[in-house]
């Protein structure tokens, strides 16, 4: 393997790898690492991040006593072993296996559990099933930026009534039919084209990634999210076009309008260009199929009967959900959030929502994220 760049983490952080989870060798960076018998607290990064994504929330929890430890999840960063060809093993990302791959790297680590997983975007998913499917290993969890609605329900009293399919949602249609013409983004990034336009964007990786960031920032000043009625085409036509895209336009042009000006980017402190280079140089080096693949498994449906294997089941552990105020995230679905905190989680002590932050939560407002992870962590309430 050709020499990579040095990561640049703060003190207290290390790179590593670990052979032989779940047929991945896995990227992992690691802090608390300097002394045995800690607690242990996973977290899984999401889209389009990696393990990276943590580098400011790691040093406090490892000062507040726990090991922590972040894998580049698979399809992602330094961690290998994943196919990343369109047409190949998609059934490896879906969700039950990246639980095993999470289950895979703890046990590698001589735990047979961990005080808390905590997931932000798509790894809030992998975070919520980790809790869901095993409980005596994930003992707690925090889900961000991403709410988690349940596992899909079986169809239910349908013995003289059949159930109609899901499989051609009506959506799609509606959205392209609107007066201004919409698709939604995760049917965007299941298609073979995403990854290339991504990839080969005109203006190149860094500087897509930059207007991607900033567009689902804080730093954009009309995120100013509220909850949506209905899962209804006019209704989610209401989101900003990185959720509900132009139907003409891919994802590179869609945030290539919202480029952050050079003096928005000099004065942007979460993420300086000197941390967006590291992204940009991954993403540049392995692309965005892997990726990918994890919107695909949820879009193609080939996974729901797996999935609904546990219907009806609740997370049990105890739990919390953080999000960014200016974070549309927390309502793109309707009616997930509320779900959660209604009837999904039966021990949710609480919904963070972090005032000058968007989708980035704990690399926008890192010290208040940390504070509320140790208040949860050490059983007070976040609030």
């Amino acid at each position: 393997m050709t020499a990579l760049p040095d990561i640049p983490l703060p003190t207290g952080i290390r790179s590593r790898y670990v052979e032989n989870i779940n047929g991945l060798r896995m990227h992992v960076l690691e802090a608390g690492f300097e002394t045995r018998g800690r607690p242990c607290v996973l977290l899984l990064h999401g889209f389009p991040e990696l393990a990276f994504s943590w580098r400011k929330v790691m040093p406090t929890l490892a000062a507040a006593g726990y090991h922590v430890i972040a894998p580049d999840q698979r399809g992602y960063g330094r961690t290998t072993g994943w196919d990343a060809d369109y047409d190949g093993d998609l059934a490896s990302f879906r969700l039950t296996n990246l639980v095993r791959d999470a289950l895979g790297l703890v046990s590698a680590f001589g735990y047979k559990s961990v005080d808390a997983v905590i997931g932000h975007d798509f790894g809030s998913s992998v975070a919520a099933w980790c809790a869901l499917i095993r409980p005596d290993v994930f003992r707690s969890v925090v889900m961000m930026s991403a709410p988690f609605g349940g596992p899909p329900s079986l169809p239910f009293n349908t013995v003289d009534a059949p159930a109609k399919s899901a499989a051609d949602d009506p959506i799609h249609r509606e959205l392209a039919a609107l007066p201004r013409p919409r698709k939604h983004y995760q049917w965007y990034y299941s298609t073979r084209e995403a990854n290339n336009d991504m990839h080969d964007a005109p203006q190149g990786v860094h500087d897509f990634l930059r207007a991607y960031y900033h567009h689902k920032s804080a730093d954009w000043k009309d995120n100013q999210p509220y909850p949506l009625k209905s899962w209804s085409a006019g209704e989610i036509a209401k989101l900003p076009t990185y959720y509900v895209m132009e139907l003409d336009k891919d994802m590179a042009a869609t945030v290539a309008k919202e480029m952050p000006s050079a003096g928005e980017i000099a004065a942007n402190k979460w993420l300086p260009d000197s941390d967006l280079a590291f992204y940009s140089a991954e993403y540049a080096r392995t692309g965005f199929q892997g990726a990918l693949q994890w919107y695909r498994c949820g879009t193609s449906g080939a996974f729901l009967a797996e999935l609904q294997t546990w219907s009806g089941r609740t997370i049990d552990v105890r739990s919390a959900f953080i999000s960014g105020k200016q974070d549309w995230g927390t309502y793109q679905r309707p009616g997930v959030y509320e779900a959660m905190q209604s009837k999904v989680c039966t021990d949710l002590i609480g919904c963070h929502l972090i005032d000058g932050a968007g989708h980035w939560v704990q690399q926008e407002q890192a010290s208040e994220v940390s504070w509320s992870l140790v208040q949860f962590l050490r059983g007070a309430k976040a609030s």
